[in-house]
């Protein structure tokens, strides 16, 4: 293998060679890019790196022109058998869409379900084809960074939209973690050196403040970002204060390998008016989180080999009633792991295994300590292991992957799998999957118990088994394609409300209560199409639907298994205009399905309730809602000027019972780039 040298010319490809070692062929070299060819996000299957994959799958996709850009490829370790691959956003096709936080980016995803309970990002839910948010496993350039409490603090990552250069839904991950899928965040500088200052404010004591840059320097290149986000909130006790801190390093070096260091902070404080439990308007909670991994690769020929570690720590205070203390959670999860593959007449193969540790110290999650650690009275620890073998191979047009694998939990050793092909054609491409999945409980699953709410400490692993199948063609500047899915959940885990429920000798009225469904079918279609050019006055027009649906009724009311996003359209367009103008529309139509208890209160705003003294409500379905939000803009040398309008039509709507979501919301900056 050549070693680079800054000497020497850079080469120029415009065509990938498809086979199954050419990606090597670029490892360790800056490269520039004349042509290229642009996936329709169908399937990954081979064991090269994520980047890699998406070059590969490329034959069968349509080619386009760009402006020739240096970069230098990035090596992510795959997680076990990633099968297939959906972007979700990428910053050089949607960089103008009005995306003001990571659950923007998301939202218009028909794969993904966000649900806000706040603005701009202060909570929410991510859940993946009607799954939970518990069963979704969140990744940071392709390491996981999970939380073992909660699926509402999995989204709490230090990075800001500034950062990201893409998102991708990932699925097929057999083994524990990811029961209904995966989202990725990649974050990668702006430009190889620069500088960038940006400043926002709008409605409601909004304010935004962010400092980013990178430098590079040969094989040495070092990207950080900080950022202030605050508002006096939208209605009552909905103010938020949000700071994140990044730092992501890189090394090439020929002799000893690849490394990746990346760590971040965040600090958050939110007013939580009706978060978990609707009829609280005084609730709030503070967290502050640390993460940061260290991975390296190294190649010897057809060889490589990587290994990486990771650790999260995430601080949570919780308050019934804003400023009387009332939960305290102390979390850590630490993760690592190694593999090897091999490029070979016959293929890639990868064996590889992976260790995580997850340890909580509570007020309420966990057994009782011997001897109480201040205000953390609880505590609570498990390891979890996997170890998987796989396989891929490509011949002529068709290509085809398959893994095995043994997970090793509290609950006992459980065999996993995954299959997947694909065949294309031209601008034609099929693909067809299955794979096995599980997720342990959460510690709030299996403990939490509040005034709302009440715990099942007898819980055991969700499994599931996947099938799709789907299709595309892309041509020229147009892109098609179908996807056709059925995952067939076993022991679902949900919080289900009761309005009596009997625990022993002890009867409760009006609690959420964690269960467990014995099966839960769930079928949905997804299809997408649209337009990009990267010249004239349109730039991007492209349309997105699901449509989802499951076995069961909503015969109880859950917390989010049976409130399902049952109909998704989306759109998003964007124009350039008068040399320096831009303007990004998007549009979603959303039809959740499902129902919440609203309370009924009295003229006074006080709650009423029966002669037992319990609260009434009325059962109230979900209604379709419409949001429209849009982002101009205009440009000029380092300067550049915008305006975000969020829900433009003014729409009352929530994504949970009764937590009403803000209205129209204008905010403004000024962003200034030096590079």
């Amino acid at each position: 293998m050549k070693k680079h040298s800054t000497a020497k010319p850079i080469p120029c490809f415009k065509r990938w060679s498809r086979t199954n070692y050419a990606v090597f062929a670029s490892l360790h070299r800056q490269v520039t890019i004349g042509v290229l060819a642009v996936g329709m996000s169908i399937l990954l299957l081979t064991t090269e790196t994520a980047a890699a994959q998406q070059a590969d799958t490329s034959g069968v996709s349509r080619v386009m022109r760009i402006e020739p850009v240096g970069v230098t490829g990035t090596r992510l370790s795959p997680s076990r058998s990633i099968q297939s691959q959906t972007p979700v956003f990428d910053r050089g096709t949607e960089a103008a869409a009005p995306f003001q936080t990571l659950e923007d980016a998301l939202r218009l995803s028909p794969s993904i379900d966000i649900r806000e309970r706040s603005g701009k990002g202060v909570q929410a839910d991510i859940s993946i084809r009607g799954g939970s948010p518990d069963q979704t496993m969140m990744l940071l350039n392709g390491i996981n960074f999970t939380d073992a409490r909660t699926g509402h603090q999995t989204h709490s990552l230090p990075i800001d939209m500034d950062c990201v250069s893409g998102i991708e839904l990932i699925e097929g991950i057999p083994g524990v973690g990811a029961y209904a899928g995966a989202v990725n965040v990649r974050t990668v500088p702006l430009y190889r050196n620069y500088l960038r200052l940006k400043a926002e404010g709008g409605q409601h004591g909004y304010g935004y403040t962010n400092l980013s840059g990178a430098l590079t320097r040969d094989r040495l290149v070092l990207f950080a970002a900080g950022s202030l986000r605050r508002s006096d909130g939208y209605i009552h006790n909905t103010d938020f204060r949000n700071v994140n801190g990044y730092l992501r390093m890189t090394y090439d070096s020929p002799k000893a390998g690849f490394f990746d260091f990346q760590t971040g902070g965040q600090g958050r404080r939110f007013g939580s008016n009706g978060f978990y439990a609707a009829y609280n308007p005084d609730q709030f909670e503070q967290t502050a989180t640390a993460l940061g991994s260290l991975r390296w690769i190294k190649e010897w020929g057809l060889f490589r080999i990587c290994a990486d570690a990771s650790y999260r720590k995430n601080f949570d205070r919780y308050e019934w009633t804003r400023g009387t203390p009332t939960n305290y959670h102390n979390t850590d999860n630490v993760g690592a792991e190694l593999w090897g593959d091999l490029q070979w007449r016959g293929g890639s193969t990868s064996l590889g295994g992976d260790y995580i540790y997850h340890h909580i110290f509570s007020s309420n999650l966990g057994e009782p300590m011997a001897a109480p650690r201040g205000r953390y009275k609880c505590e609570a620890e498990r390891h979890v292991g996997n170890l998987w073998l796989r396989h891929s191979m490509r011949w002529r047009r068709f290509a085809i992957a398959a893994s095995a694998g043994a997970s090793f939990t509290p609950y006992g050793t459980s065999v996993s799998w995954a299959v997947s092909g694909r065949y294309g054609n031209g601008g034609w491409q099929a693909e067809a999957g299955a794979a096995q999945s599980m997720r342990l409980p959460t510690f709030t699953d299996l403990y939490y118990t509040s005034e709302a709410q009440v715990n099942n400490p007898n819980l055991k692993p969700e499994r599931a088994v996947t099938y799709h199948i789907g299709g595309g063609y892309a041509i020229e500047k147009w892109h098609a394609s179908v996807q056709f899915f059925y995952r067939d959940g076993r022991n679902v885990i949900d919080w289900v409300w009761r309005d009596e429920l009997t625990i022993g000798d002890r009867t409760l009225y009006d609690k959420w209560h964690s269960e467990q469904e014995s099966h839960l079918g769930t079928f949905g279609i997804e299809a997408s199409g649209g337009y990009r050019s990267d010249g004239g006055v349109v730039r991007r027009a492209t349309v997105s639907y699901g449509y989802l649906t499951t076995s069961r009724l909503s015969d109880v009311r859950t917390s989010s298994i049976l409130d399902y996003m049952r109909h998704k359209l989306s759109f998003a367009a964007e124009i350039r205009f008068l040399r320096r103008f831009s303007l990004a529309v998007t549009g979603t139509l959303f039809d959740r399905y499902g129902f919440y208890n609203r309370y009924l209160r009295d003229a006074d705003g006080k709650l009423l309730t029966d002669d037992k003294g319990r609260m009434q409500t009325e059962e109230v379905d979900f209604s379709p809602y419409f949001l429209l939000d849009g982002h101009l803009r205009w440009e000029k040398g380092i300067v550049a000027l915008h305006v975000d309008l969020a829900n433009i039509t003014d729409t009352d709507y929530c994504d949970f019972g009764g937590l009403r979501r803000p209205n129209f919301w204008i905010t403004g900056g000024i962003t200034l780039t030096i590079r």
